[in-house]
């Protein structure tokens, strides 16, 4: 089983949605035997908590639910998980600055725009302080993405329905 942690600062918006996508397409490619993800914040800021609101409304609207409670990253991730999918630099950092304090390492720390073809930045942006469009647009980014992401895993793992 290939493990995937998506990754954000608070994980009630983007790191929550994306997990539920990239769960959603791998069911649809019938591929929930061979990848598991999970997802997770940097900070301690919304432990326990379920994701924003405009998150769960925007999963809905493209047919998908989304069943998470926050959580904080921590050094068992690090050692878990074989890619750790980032939203943004500051995550990234975020990320390696944990990794120092328990010394451990991990070749697979990617953002999350990598995958997504013609993408205007490196990063998904935060939603969390705008409208409703804001979370869309990072539905979108994400759909596309993860899409991306999949057939690259499929393509380095060899893994097929």
């Amino acid at each position: 089983m290939i493990k995937v942690l998506f990754v954000c600062l608070g994980n009630i918006c983007r790191s929550p949605l994306a997990e539920a996508i990239f769960n959603h397409q791998i069911t649809q490619e019938g591929l929930n035997n061979k990848f598991s993800s999970d997802s997770c914040g940097t900070s301690d800021y919304h432990i326990g908590e379920l994701p924003d609101e405009r998150s769960i409304t925007t999963a809905q609207k493209h047919s998908i639910s989304i069943n998470h409670r926050g959580r904080q990253l921590n050094h068992a991730d690090i050692r878990d998980f074989d890619y750790i999918i980032a939203m943004d630099h500051s995550n990234v950092k975020n990320i390696r600055k944990l990794m120092e304090g328990y010394n451990l390492s991990h070749s697979q720390i990617l953002l999350m725009r990598k995958f997504q073809p013609q993408a205007d930045s490196d990063e998904v942006p935060d939603p969390y302080y705008g409208g409703e469009d804001g979370f869309e647009k990072v539905y979108q980014i994400l759909d596309e993405s993860i899409r991306e992401f999949i057939l690259q895993l499929k393509k380095e793992h060899q893994v097929y329905a």
